[in-house]
Order: structure tokens, then sequence, then C-alpha cells
């Protein structure tokens, strides 16, 4: 069974930083892909980043040249840089691991931004 921990949310000011950490224990197969989406009050939960282990990376446009996604394939965590924060940002944050047709979830860590 996959389990996965997120750390380093929090609240930080409009156009500060944070970064967000998962870590993934558990099976791991050669292919999977991991990310990190994120859920509003009274929205839908939405994709943020995603990363595959071969390398390939898909960000929501609203996020586009402000966050960055990274992974350690070996260590099987990622990483979501987040910079030029604002208000719309605040939201929990989840991470997702998707393999072998499976997704498994974090609890989440809840991310706030102050204007």
């Amino acid at each position: 069974q996959v389990q996965l921990v997120e750390s380093g949310g929090g609240l930080v000011q409009a156009g500060g930083s944070l970064r967000l950490s998962c870590a993934a224990s558990g099976p791991v197969f050669s292919f999977n892909v991991m990310g990190w989406y994120r859920q509003a009050p009274g929205k839908e939960r939405e994709l943020v980043a995603t990363m595959t282990s071969g390398g390939m990376v898909d960000y929501a446009d609203s996020v586009k040249g402000r966050f960055t996604i990274s992974r350690d394939n070996a260590k099987n965590t990622v990483a979501l840089q987040m910079n030029s924060l604002k208000p719309e940002d605040t939201a929990v944050y989840y991470c997702k691991e998707v393999q072998s047709g499976l997704a498994y979830w974090g609890h989440g860590t809840q991310v706030t931004v102050s204007s």
C-alpha cells in the first residue's frame, strides 16, 4: 500500500514563497506519475503540476512561471517550489501518485496566502 505524506504548507504573504514536499512509501514501480493538486473552499480539486518518472511535466496555466515541480526517483519524493504566491493560490494542496492504474492521495497540507 502506497502512503503519501506532505509537508511544508503554511501562511505566507502575497509575493512570498513556499516549498511543499511529499514522501511516498510502499511499492514503487518503474513508471509512475507524481504531482500536486489543490482544492480551495467551495471549489473542485484541480491539477497544479505533475511529473512522470521519466521527467515529463505538466502545469496548470495559472501557475506556469511561478511554480516548479521536481522529484527524486531514488527517494520517491516530489516537491513543489511555489514563488510569487497570490491570494488565489490559497488552498489545501494534495500530493498524488499514480502507478499501475491506481491513484494514491496524501492527506493534504494547507497553504494560505494573505494579501
